[in-house]
């Protein structure tokens, strides 16, 4: 059982690791994002460790490594012994067998990626107060939530070089991100977008998130939309009364308009098909998550004013749509 101290370290550091003494019932994963600087290697490296929900055995505990080939939509999942899963909670610093992930950068030694790439410019987080504590806002604080997320950069820039599949490639001038999420599961229906490559504007990163979350005996629709540009970090979110105008799935995209002090924003979402990766259920970590890094999102930023204040098209966008989507738009 986590202690009301750990509880405090983790509202201040949501980058760091919050699992420490959370026995069973338990995931953590930190979602690190490479693009090169010609966008023609796009992959998604994931560490992390899971614990199920068995208090007489660990045969369901395991720490892993996920990798997607954002490009191709190739992904693999390495599994490692919980003893190998080594993490900070005061700080962004992880280390599953001989691969490590810190703020200065990341080295790996997997099949498919070896060497080490490193972050040429400081990590920009969500800002995390001890009110507001990241993305979440004051539900951050709430110890009974499903799942928990955190933004431990919107984008940085990129150095060094991996060899992927024996072939080197420099990652000089390319860009990053990284989030996370814990907790005990993830939501039963949920999208999420997110990317940092942008034409209208090359510092801005959009990250936005709507789910089901369970409350109390009931559930609602959340969601959570920051869009970093021009200096500043736009929110839309369920906790600063943000509302929804139009949320629209199908097949082949995601329309959603939000409303809320920032003033308004539109999404449009190309889905492609993507990879699979694995996504924690409450039993196990082997749920099958469709991923890509190879979308698209049309999006247009209209200031409380009427005056347009970013409109453009955001590129190797990460998209997923999953679970029960019907039962998510009638909430």
């Amino acid at each position: 059982m986590r202690t009301p101290a750990a509880w405090a370290r983790g509202v201040r550091h949501p980058e760091a690791f919050h699992g420490r003494g959370a026995r069973r019932g338990f995931f953590e994963g930190w979602y690190v994002k490479l693009v090169s600087a010609d966008r023609a290697q796009r992959w998604a490296v994931i560490p992390g460790i899971f614990r199920g929900l068995q208090a007489d055995t660990d045969t369901d505990d395991e720490a892993f490594v996920q990798v997607l080939d954002g490009l191709t939509g190739r992904s693999w999942f390495h599994r490692f012994p919980p003893h190998e899963f080594h993490a900070s909670d005061t700080e962004f610093d992880v280390r599953v067998g001989a691969s490590r992930f810190t703020a200065n950068g990341v080295t790996l030694d997997l099949p498919q990626l070896r060497g080490r790439v490193e972050f040429t410019t400081p990590l920009e987080p969500w800002p995390a107060t001890l009110r507001e504590p990241g993305i979440m806002g004051w539900y951050g604080l709430v110890p009974f939530m499903e799942c928990f997320h955190g933004i431990v950069s919107f984008g940085h820039a990129l150095g060094g070089e991996l060899e992927i599949e024996g072939a080197p490639v420099s990652f000089h001038g390319g860009r990053g991100y990284i989030e996370k999420d814990w907790g005990r599961a993830f939501p039963a229906g949920y999208v999420w977008l997110a990317s940092n490559h942008l034409d209208a504007d090359a510092e801005a990163s959009l990250i936005a998130s709507v789910a089901i979350i369970p409350w109390l005996r009931g559930a609602f629709r959340g969601s959570i939309v920051g869009l970093r540009h021009s200096g500043r970090l736009h929110k839309w979110t369920t906790y600063n009364r943000s509302t929804e105008k139009l949320l629209t799935i199908d097949d082949d995209r995601v329309h959603w308009v939000v409303d809320g002090p920032d003033g308004t924003l539109e999404l449009e979402a190309q889905r492609v098909r993507g990879g699979l990766l694995h996504a924690p259920a409450r039993e196990s970590m082997h749920r099958r998550v469709e991923e890509t890094l190879d979308g698209s999102i049309r999006l247009r930023h209209t200031g409380r004013d009427g005056h347009v204040l970013l409109d453009g098209t955001a590129e190797c966008a990460g998209i997923e749509v999953f679970g029960d989507i019907e039962r998510m738009l009638a909430i």
